[in-house]
């Protein structure tokens, strides 16, 4: 893809900052793809779990169009009344969901969950795991999480290099997502297709805000 990962956009030093648009354009993408997998991928029988969405596995094409890469971890999820795979636990520390970490048990909620903490490094600009952050910050989950569901603290969160231009109620309702995305109980996850339906939402919102003086 011509432009390279979402990592290399949102954290490589001397690059330039995404646009909110560009920002959410990519966020609906891989959450299309992801729900495409969920569905049953290309033949539309069972679920396929990606297992290892990160901001490296983004792939950007020229117009800020996002593909999913690397599926070399994708499994099959569970079939008849099975809840659940059990696998060994691989993935991407800072990204892999808390249930699946401790028990092995992988499900479609798995990959929300990670997709999660991807929108939080979208609106924050920050790496999940980052240990030379002030300390309390290292994780950014759990750093972000009691602002997420609160409309008036969630600047706190959004990145400083978006320089305030950016649609104050889609990056609520955002955050609103993230934190209902990386809820520690899977069974209160959105599934992929809601949120495809919210990120569509606020595609069309025009609320930009005013750049700061």
């Amino acid at each position: 893809m011509e432009r390279g990962s979402l990592e290399n956009h949102l954290f490589r030093k001397g690059s330039v900052a995404l646009p909110w648009n560009a920002r959410m354009k990519i966020a609906l993408a891989a959450a299309k793809g992801l729900d495409f997998l969920h569905s049953g991928g290309p033949n539309g029988s069972k679920p396929v779990i990606y297992r290892d969405l990160k901001a490296s596995n983004i792939l950007l094409g020229q117009d800020y169009t996002a593909k999913l890469s690397d599926f070399g971890l994708a499994k099959d999820g569970p079939e008849g009344d099975k809840s659940h795979v059990s696998t060994r636990v691989m993935g991407t520390y800072g990204y892999a969901a808390p249930e699946y970490v401790l028990t092995g048990h992988l499900t479609t909620m798995s990959d929300v969950y990670s997709f999660g903490v991807v929108l939080l490094e979208i609106l924050s600009g920050k790496r999940a795991m980052d240990k030379t952050r002030p300390v309390g910050q290292h994780n950014l989950v759990e750093w972000c999480r009691p602002y997420l569901s609160d409309g008036n603290k969630l600047f706190k969160v959004m990145d400083t290099r978006l320089d305030g231009q950016y649609s104050i109620k889609g990056s609520q309702t955002a955050g609103k997502l993230a934190h209902r995305c990386l809820n520690r109980d899977p069974k209160r996850r959105p599934k992929m297709a809601e949120i495809v339906d919210i990120l569509e939402q606020i595609q069309n919102l025009k609320d930009m805000a005013k750049p700061s003086t």
